[in-house]
């Protein structure tokens, strides 16, 4: 049985699928593959016609959409299960994961922690109105996270699930941010949901950490 994740280190989504393979104990191995890059080789073009990450491999069993690899790696691994039993609870999760990916992944990663902790890394320019943008647009999806909030350690019911592996990475990017910790600090449930959660042993062992400084913005 051969596992590949092929992923950037620095994607949410790579990680969450790296969180659910720790959860499940499965050894695989990690190909880095970084979209923003110009080249990306043709194997992994040959793997994902959109060319995002992640992609897992499972012997000759090729699979992407983050949400698909986390549901299969439940199903078809030992170990906890990261899928509640209920029909409702089950519902509540995918519903969860849905906010998360369509309303809550740009704002909180792509506009706020991006801006905030990413470019300057990367010799970019911040754009301060995007982080303005990103964080009013946030608002709402912490709220309303907060208000589905079902569980008490955990997002719903009593064990971790696929929505609190979902939403850890982003916002381990968000709170980086004084503003995203500041916001997150109005939200009781989900705060202590997170101060829970960044302690989770798979959540620790999958931290990319951030990339070095590059190169200085230009002033020309």
């Amino acid at each position: 049985m051969a596992v590949e994740l092929h992923g950037y280190q620095y994607s949410v989504y790579t990680r969450i699928a790296r969180i659910a393979l720790a959860e499940k104990k499965v050894n695989y191995t990690h190909i880095e593959v970084d979209p923003f890059q110009e080249f990306i080789p043709e194997q992994y073009r040959a793997m994902h016609p959109f060319l995002r990450v992640p992609t897992l491999k499972h012997d000759d069993f090729i699979l992407y959409e983050t949400s698909a690899i986390t549901r299969y790696v439940d199903d078809s691994f030992s170990g906890p299960q990261l899928q509640p039993n209920h029909s409702r609870e089950r519902a509540r999760m995918s519903q969860i994961i849905s906010v998360i990916d369509n309303y809550g992944y740009w704002p909180m990663v792509r506009q706020v922690a991006s801006h905030r902790i990413f470019k300057p890394r990367f010799g970019e320019r911040t754009d301060e109105q995007e982080i303005k943008r990103g964080l009013k647009a946030s608002a709402p999806v912490l709220d309303a996270i907060e208000e589905l909030f079902t569980g008490r350690q955990f997002l719903v019911g009593t064990h971790l699930s696929l929505c609190d592996i979902h939403l850890a990475p982003m916002m381990a990017y968000f709170v980086m941010t004084d503003e995203g910790t500041a916001m997150l600090s109005g939200r009781q449930q989900l705060s202590r949901w997170w101060t829970y959660m960044q302690e989770h042993p798979s959540v620790v062992a999958t931290d990319p950490g951030l990339p070095p400084y590059q190169s200085s913005i230009s002033e020309s």
